[in-house]
């Protein structure tokens, strides 16, 4: 929304009057669309860092302040009293559903969870050593080729049911993924089980005997799941809009959101916390470590500390920091790895320099720790990462298509290479 202000900008000889646009909450926004066409000049913006791309209601994140807002409600409130099935339906629908309305969208997901046995065939044209999102990445985009001829971008009850398909197919592929790469057979979804129950059964039961789950197990996944669902205009969510605004299938776009998400700066930082604490080795050289990553001549880095939004505090890492806590202690998981990550949390949250730098543990930090204690292997972090932000991924494809300001992807570059040439002949070079 305008609030009749602006910002008046001399350049190019020119005087141009900017309007400013205010949301519900952050900073106000200077609207430059008019700068090309009045002066030719347009902006750089590296990364889009300073750069608003779209209107959207979805989620709001203050890096100052340490918040995160899922359509207005505090995560710290969804994480205690909510499961992810229903902050998916928030996320989507951009309000609470009552109990009818979540019963019903619980009962759909559920009956939108089998894939096509085709699907078999496909996993097996992969290598056995495929990493799994490799996998994940080619399975969601041949959504498309089950799920095209007969959708109509237009009709507003087929995005939606697209949407479903996508929360609902993404466990069940992903677990998939996974017993493929060490040779187990594929489980069908158990309709009878809750959402991330259901995707640990597929992960983990065997045809010889039952699975035998503790609770924390799903209450830490549901956990990990809210935390992980949404987080603004983020890479990977950036990637899905930008796919989308060409009219893609949605499946091509959460396709597309599951290669941004594979890169280590992005999605791939939790698996980097296990790679360092692997580095690390024991307990007892925690110390080291730690003296190492205050060197910046070291080249030692510690993951999974910091972010680059939130310059106070990760309000996701506060309360999955409790839940990391509750699971080894549950568990009684006894491994030399988790005991060094408790032995660098303690170290880190003491030590002078990384409490004045703000250099705390956040979200991926503790993710791994879990992931790990839960028996889920460290190529498939990713993966979890990305069946939880499904959810964000469809909420904001969705929110997309009824933008009327929606507009095809088009960056502007500064072009640096040769000036204008002429061809020379080949013999004549």
């Amino acid at each position: 929304m305008s609030d009749n202000k602006s910002v008046v900008l001399n350049a190019a000889g020119k005087t141009v009057e900017l309007p400013i646009h205010t949301g519900t909450l952050g900073a106000p926004c200077v609207d430059i669309g008019k700068l090309p066409k009045e002066t030719g000049l347009f902006t750089y913006d590296p990364g889009f860092v300073a750069t608003a791309s779209c209107r959207s209601a979805v989620t709001y994140i203050d890096g100052d302040e340490g918040v995160l807002l899922y359509r207005g409600y505090p995560i710290e409130q969804l994480a205690k009293h909510s499961n992810f099935l229903e902050v998916s339906y928030l996320l989507m629908n951009g309000e609470l559903p009552n109990k009818d309305q979540f019963n019903s969208f619980e009962h759909e997901v559920t009956h939108h969870t089998m894939m096509h046995e085709a699907f078999k065939g496909f996993l097996g044209g992969f290598r056995h050593d495929a990493h799994p999102m490799a996998m994940l990445c080619g399975m969601v985009g041949s959504l498309a080729a089950f799920y095209h001829s007969d959708l109509d971008l237009e009709d507003p009850e087929q995005r939606r049911l697209a949407a479903i398909r996508l929360l609902a197919k993404v466990p069940t592929i992903a677990a998939a993924c996974y017993r493929y790469s060490i040779g187990w057979p594929v489980r069908y979804p158990r309709n009878n089980l809750e959402y991330v129950e259901r995707f640990l059964h597929m992960m983990f039961e065997v045809p010889s005997e039952p699975l035998m789950l503790k609770p924390v197990a799903a209450r830490a996944l549901d956990l990990l799941f809210i935390l992980h669902a949404d987080h603004e205009q983020n890479a990977s969510t950036s990637t899905v809009r930008l796919v989308g605004s060409t009219g893609a299938n949605p499946y091509a776009c959460v396709a597309a959101g599951v290669a941004a998400l594979w890169g280590p700066a992005h999605g791939g930082a939790n698996e980097a916390v296990l790679k360092m604490l692997a580095e690390i080795g024991r307990p007892e050289d925690v110390g080291k470590a730690v003296e190492r990553a205050k060197d910046k001549n070291s080249g030692f880095r510690l993951m999974g500390f910091g972010h680059r939004v939130y310059k106070n505090f990760d309000p996701r890492a506060t309360i999955i920091r409790e839940m990391c806590h509750q699971v080894l202690n549950e568990l009684g998981v006894n491994d030399p790895m988790l005991e060094v990550a408790m032995k660098l949390e303690e170290a880190a949250l003491k030590d002078e320099y990384f409490v004045q730098r703000k250099l705390y543990p956040n979200v991926d930090f503790y993710s791994g720790i879990i992931y790990k204690a839960l028996g889920i292997p460290t190529e498939m972090f990713t993966v979890m990462f990305a069946i939880a932000r499904t959810a964000g991924w469809v909420s904001h494809w969705l929110e997309q298509q009824t933008d009327p300001e929606a507009k095809i992807g088009r960056p502007r570059q500064i072009y640096t290479g040769a000036a204008n040439r002429d061809y020379v002949a080949l013999d004549r070079r």
